[in-house]
C-alpha cells in the first residue's frame, strides 16, 4: 500500500498519512503497525516502544564494553585489592567484568597488578602477545604505572608501559577496589568512542 504524509497534524502530536486507496491512517502513539503494515500483524502491536535507530558500531561496542574478560594475572600486593573488586562489596560483575579467564587466549584485558621485574617482563610481554585483538591493559598500582617505592631499582621495570601499551592508569599504593572500579568504567568509555568494526573490515591493524 503506498502511503503519503498529509500536511496537517493532530493535536496529540499524531500524524495523518494518506494511502492510495483513500484510507486515512494516524500515526500516533498507539497507532497499530497492522494499519501501516498490512500483512497480519496482531492488533496490539504498535509504533510506540517497536522501533530503535542506532549504528552498528555502537551495538558492537556496547556488546563488547560489557563483556569484557580480564586475565587471571597478579605480581604484587595490588592483586589483592583486584580479588577484592570482584567480591559482593564492590561487585565488578555489574559490568561483565567477572570472568578471569586462566588463559590468554580467551581474555582481552590485562590488568597488571603489582610490581614488574625485568625478570618477569619477557614472561608478561609473552602473555599479552597470546591474547587475541582487540585487547586492553590497565596499570594498577603505583608499580605498575613507574615503579613506585622501587623507583631506581636494579631490577624493576619503571612503568609497565616499557612493555606493552597502557589504555588506563590507575594510581595508588595500592589503590583500593573503587579506583579500579573507576578505571574499568573509564575503559568502557574508551571501548564506545572506537570504531573496531569498521577497521577491522578494512584490513587495519
Amino acid at each position: 500500500m503506498e502511503v503519503k504524509q498529509q500536511q496537517g497534524c493532530k493535536s496529540n502530536g499524531a500524524t495523518e498519512w494518506a494511502g492510495a486507496d483513500g484510507r486515512t491512517i494516524v500515526l500516533g502513539e498507539r497507532a497499530p503497525l497492522s494499519e501501516l503494515f498490512p500483512f497480519g500483524l496482531p492488533e496490539d502491536e504498535t509504533l510506540h516502544g517497536s522501533i530503535l535507530l542506532t549504528s552498528v558500531h555502537q551495538v558492537y561496542n556496547w556488546a563488547r564494553r560489557n563483556s569484557v574478560w580480564p586475565i587471571a594475572f597478579g605480581l604484587a600486593c595490588c592483586a589483592m585489592e583486584m580479588v577484592a573488586a570482584t567480591n559482593a562489596r564492590f561487585d565488578l560483575a555489574r559490568f561483565g567484568a567477572e570472568l578471569f579467564r586462566p588463559s590468554p587466549r580467551q581474555s582481552d584485558l590485562m590488568i597488571v597488578a603489582g610490581t614488574v621485574t625485568k625478570k618477569m617482563a619477557p614472561a608478561v610481554r609473552r602473555l599479552w602477545d597470546q591474547m587475541p585483538e582487540p585487547k586492553y591493559c590497565i596499570a594498577m598500582g603505583s608499580c605498575a604505572i613507574s615503579g613506585g617505592p622501587f623507583v631506581g631499582s636494579y631490577n624493576v621495570v619503571m612503568g609497565v608501559d616499557q612493555v606493552l601499551p597502557v589504555d588506563v592508569y590507575v594510581p595508588g599504593c595500592p589503590p583500593r577496589p573503587e579506583a579500579l572500579l573507576y578505571g574499568f568504567i573509564k575503559l568502557q568509555e574508551k571501548i564506545d568512542k572506537q570504531a573496531i568494526l569498521f577497521k577491522l573490515a578494512r584490513g587495519a591493524k
